[in-house]
């Protein structure tokens, strides 16, 4: 009769490790869960880069809609009336590219609903994706040309072209201009090391 504290013969050492243990001494045992896998999927990554762009659309949409909905209410005002037509050609565009903002901003969600189901789902991500560079270009235009309207009103051309010239800059620096230079540096980074690793193996 075996005692229960003998220890585990070697066949028995081997059905343990196919069932996913390890013996680690006498009679004990330790669970050891299956290594996850490094790298996502192509499935996954695309179902992440969804879920991204979606969170990503919500802020920009809250956004443009207070800023169309202020310009609404523009035209209802008594004082809209006293502007002059530079005044008005300028609300006029700044609600054209409003609307054209919020139809690109909203265009991810209408493809997806159209396409749900058509196995197209990387080809939405990626057009997805450019209509929120084109969302973000008008949401940024619509902005600089509200500040022209009321900068305009209460301070002189120049002023208040010079202000719109500074805020718009500076929307170009952040939104745009400075994700580029992270994706260059972080390519030029990724080259670098990929001629290291090249080298070494030649070195070997």
């Amino acid at each position: 009769m075996k005692s229960l504290d003998s220890a585990p013969s070697d066949s028995e050492n081997g059905r343990l490790r196919a069932a996913g243990t390890i013996v680690s001494g006498p009679g004990r045992e330790k669970d050891r869960s299956p290594e996850k896998p490094s790298q996502e999927d192509p499935r996954e990554r695309v179902n992440r880069r969804w879920n991204e762009i979606l969170q990503e659309t919500r802020v920009a949409q809250t956004g443009i809609q207070i800023l169309f909905g202020f310009l609404l209410s523009v035209a209802f005002t008594q004082r809209f009336e006293r502007l002059g037509d530079f005044d008005h050609r300028v609300y006029v565009v700044t609600v054209v590219l409003g609307a054209a903002a919020i139809g690109a901003l909203i265009a991810p969600v209408a493809l997806h609903r159209f396409l749900s189901g058509s196995q197209m789902k990387d080809e939405v991500v990626v057009i997805a994706g450019r209509f929120m560079v084109c969302g973000m270009v008008l949401l940024a235009l619509t902005i600089g040309c509200t500040l022209l309207l009321l900068l305009h009103t209460v301070l002189t051309d120049a002023l208040a072209e010079l202000l719109v010239g500074a805020v718009m800059a500076w929307f170009g620096a952040a939104w745009f201009l400075l994700p580029l230079v992270l994706k260059l540096r972080s390519a030029r980074r990724a080259d670098d090391g990929g001629r290291g690793r090249q080298a070494g193996r030649q070195q070997q």
